[in-house]
């Protein structure tokens, strides 16, 4: 006897399996499979994280302007995205334990405005010291986001197309990459370098317009809903620790370090290799940034189809490894070799974004409806402190070995994501409800 329910039964948000796999198909059928409420939640959590990107990138782009205005060391600037991605291990955790206690909608809004204020204080900063200040209250906002939109869309995903699900969510990134990289380009040209890195962190109050969307227009998926608040451990910071889940944390966490301690060398030094080590303008360097963000977008998607069809930890380990390659590569270009530079920016992107692409779906995966928050908050966000590490040495030793020879540290970190897969298990076709 058949058990697909009857039409009247459907609604919007619950689909038989029959139904759910024919909306599967197509380029565009894991999103048509989400239904409305989840297609509006993946609207809600793609142009979160975009924007979320967006006010991140502020910083690195305005770095040498910065530098110059406050008189800094290659440390004092390293310092300025370890202090963000220290704390925003803090915010990452803290959001988790908060959406799985209110619920993940609620909890996006608090991310968002939270990195919006803070990014546009840090515009009004009268010295080092005071921005610094505002870039790690910036931080506790820009560490939560991801977090708790990835789990918010994980959880309207069908186990079948979660991996490209959630890597069209991570493509967002590049997305308000490439918004900061215009904006930066046209702010600088029309500005003066003592004004126009102001103007770019103030420019950080457009996320503000996305809360008010959020507000009235996204929650979160019922069935999970249910599921969480029927759990005694709901949003239990202890319970991701205890021995059914320590292994997953602690592997968790060290594979996060090595992907994040990796992309955040090159995020946060690429920019001033190109200027102060190429030579290029403002504008060259916003060409050859486009080649690296339109690699890094196709990465994300493609990474997002490959999580699916390999499975989540043969994602991981093939770009790893290509990610360390490019990098090496990329950093001993021979000097005036410019055009190979540009060249060779495209398949840096793409293999350092493919690598992102499972992880809104491998670490949901990872941990019960309860705790999902809280162990991806967590997990995530820790890498970002720890591989906050990667930045600040390359910013110590660039002074003697040079920015491009420092970058090197960006390939050990993938080297130490490839070895904390061991001991994480495989979880594609999981349901998470």
């Amino acid at each position: 006897m058949s058990t697909t329910p009857p039409p009247q039964a459907l609604t919007d948000d619950s689909r038989s399996a029959a139904d759910e796999h024919t909306a599967d198909d197509g380029a565009f059928g894991w999103l048509r499979a989400l239904g409305p409420r989840g297609r509006r939640a993946f609207a809600g959590a793609f142009g979160g994280y975009a924007l979320d990107s967006y006010d991140y990138f502020t910083l690195p782009l305005s770095m040498v302007a910065l530098s110059a205005y406050f008189g800094l060391s290659s440390g004092q600037t390293g310092l300025f995205t370890t202090v963000t991605l220290v704390v925003s291990a803090i915010g990452g955790a803290l959001a988790g334990v908060i959406a799985d206690r209110i619920g993940r909608v609620k909890a996006l809004m608090i991310t968002v405005i939270t990195y919006a204020v803070f990014t546009v204080a840090c515009g009004f900063a009268p010295n080092y010291e005071t921005l610094l200040v505002f870039r790690a209250l910036q931080g506790l906002g820009f560490g939560g986001e991801w977090a708790v939109g990835a789990i918010l869309v994980a959880e309207y995903a069908s186990a079948r197309n979660r991996g490209r699900t959630l890597g069209a969510i991570q493509s967002s990134w590049a997305v308000g990459w490439g918004l900061a990289v215009i904006a930066y380009t046209l702010v600088f040209s029309v500005a003066g370098d003592d004004l126009a890195w102001r103007i770019m962190f103030w420019t950080g109050a457009l996320p503000a317009l996305l809360v008010i969307w959020l507000r009235r227009s996204v929650h979160d998926a019922p069935e999970a809903a249910a599921a969480r608040e029927q759990s005694a451990e709901k949003g239990s910071f202890t319970a991701i620790f205890k021995p059914g889940l320590l292994r997953v944390t602690v592997f968790a966490g060290l594979l996060s370090t090595g992907v994040q301690g990796g992309y955040y060398t090159l995020a946060t030094w690429v920019p001033t290799y190109l200027k102060s080590e190429r030579d290029l303008s403002v504008v060259g360097t916003g060409g050859y940034l486009t080649f690296l963000i339109s690699g890094a977008f196709l990465g994300y998607l493609t990474g997002g189809y490959l999580t699916d069809k390999l499975g989540r930890r043969r994602n991981i380990w093939l770009f790893a490894l290509l990610s360390a390659i490019c990098i090496l590569a990329y950093a001993n270009i021979p000097s005036g070799a410019n055009t190979l530079l540009l060249v060779l920016g495209f398949p840096l992107g793409f293999c350092m974004s493919a690598i992102f692409s499972g992880f809104g779906s491998y670490l949901s995966e990872l941990y019960p409806t309860a705790v999902r928050g809280t162990g991806q908050g967590f997990t995530y966000n820790t890498g970002r402190a720890v591989g906050a590490v990667f930045p600040t040495a390359v910013g110590f030793l660039a002074d003697s070995w040079g920015v491009g020879g420092a970058l090197v540290f960006g390939a050990i970190g993938y080297g130490l994501a490839a070895l904390a897969l061991l001991g994480l298990p495989e979880t594609r076709g999981k349901e998470l409800v």
